[in-house]
């Protein structure tokens, strides 16, 4: 056992002399208050046991303040602990944001189904950080890597359309979550990229990006998202909206290249069974990569010492109005 806030215990060195003085001074104020020539009536009636017994409520004060403030100190155990499977993985999601992403050949549509899919995975690794980046004719972080998960899902459901300029950055998109990645010590560094288009926008070449992320020893899952052949967008016209079949367009041997060549995989989704599914294989891939610490369990100790507080205070209140009341 030890104390969490160790230095509060010298208030227990107060406490005793204050009231050793406190119990000193009751006893050596406790004159008659009536003389007699002689104590022979009172003589044989255990008086000096019953002005022991007397003070029995300042033991109880006694022993409820030092407990209190043992409790307010923080007593804490560690001597227990706990086997915890570890995955050592950082993981980035690089999601396409880019308008054609509201195409309703997912269910109510890509991004939704997208955002929907990754939290679900996100809630099956809670040993691991994660990220998420977003991409369109520009990419940005929308969260850097944490461990804290509803901060994560938060951040993961405000994602949507038209939050920057339109178009398919993809080399930007990996390369900068390949900076998110770069310093990370972890054991396993991943990049789940996510788009539904061809690369048409941005500074940096998909492929650059590639190689900078095999530099760093960054794996990259590639995902094409969209059913094959056509599929429905919503158009703006000036009626309203209108649902049209579009051609759909990925350049599936770019991002094959991308997983090949990072030791990666490439997967296409083209509904949400599918997109679920991909999750999954590369949820069991990654797992495969696992080991086995143990970590210390810390075991809060205060409440003994309040509940001795509480039954010192309760036998104080009683020998006060009880007992004290009948010793003369």
């Amino acid at each position: 056992m030890f104390f969490e806030y160790p230095n509060l215990l010298y208030l227990e060195l107060f406490l005793i002399p204050v009231l050793t003085l406190y119990i000193w001074r009751e006893i050596k104020g406790s004159v008659p208050a009536i003389r007699l020539s002689t104590s022979a009536p009172w003589s044989g009636k255990g008086g000096q046991y019953k002005k022991i017994l007397r003070h029995l409520s300042f033991l109880f004060k006694f022993i409820m303040f030092a407990a209190l403030i043992a409790a307010i100190a923080r007593p804490r155990s560690s001597q227990d602990f706990e086997k915890v499977n570890t995955e050592g993985i950082d993981i980035v999601f690089a999601l396409d944001i880019s308008t054609s992403m509201l195409a309703r050949d997912f269910k109510p549509d890509r991004i939704s189904a997208a955002k929907d899919i990754a939290i679900e995975f996100i809630a099956q690794r809670p040993n691991d950080r994660m990220g998420v980046v977003v991409f369109a004719g520009e990419s940005f972080t929308q969260c850097p890597l944490t461990t804290d998960r509803a901060t994560l899902i938060n951040l993961m459901k405000e994602i949507e359309t038209g939050l920057i300029e339109d178009g398919t950055a993809i080399g930007n998109g990996l390369a900068t979550a390949v900076a998110r990645l770069k310093d990370s010590q972890a054991k396993s560094r991943v990049i789940i990229l996510l788009t539904d288009g061809v690369n048409n926008r941005g500074e940096i070449a998909p492929l650059m990006a590639a190689e900078i992320a095999k530099t760093y020893g960054v794996r990259v899952y590639t995902i094409g998202v969209g059913a094959m052949g056509m599929a429905p967008y919503p158009v703006m016209t000036p009626f309203g909206v209108d649902v049209q079949q579009m051609q759909v367009e990925i350049d599936e041997p770019l991002l094959q290249q991308i997983a090949n060549d990072t030791g990666g995989k490439y997967f296409r989704a083209t509904d949400n069974t599918k997109l679920l599914e991909i999750y999954g294989e590369i949820n069991k891939m990654e797992k495969s990569r696992t080991d086995v610490d143990s970590f210390p369990i810390y075991k809060e100790l205060f409440m003994i010492f309040a509940l001795i507080a509480l039954f010192a205070l309760a036998l104080e209140v009683i020998f006060r109005l009880f007992v004290s009341r009948r010793i003369p």
